[in-house]
């Protein structure tokens, strides 16, 4: 089984936290765990969700800032609008 990490460590990255989490999926999914095994996996499991969510929502305030607060919706060009026509 892999190392264990105190339920109090912050993760070091997004990517590590998203690694982390996977594996106590999988540890979980596979029924090997004993009982109080699978309720710190589920404790650890939560609080890596937390902390993803916290990255994610910091990155998504760092896009509004960096595109101004001004997401604009993708709208791809018709193939088959005459170019220069103004839809």
């Amino acid at each position: 089984m892999s190392k264990k990490l105190p339920s109090n460590v912050t993760p070091v990255s997004f990517e590590l936290a998203m690694s982390e989490l996977a594996e106590l999926v999988s540890q979980m999914e596979s029924g090997q765990l004993p009982l109080e095994a699978s309720v710190t996996a589920y404790q650890r499991g939560a609080e890596l969700i937390q902390y993803c969510a916290a990255q994610l929502e910091k990155v998504e305030q760092q896009v509004k800032i960096l595109d101004k607060e001004l997401l604009k919706t993708f709208k791809p060009s018709n193939p088959e609008s005459k170019q220069g026509e103004i839809l």
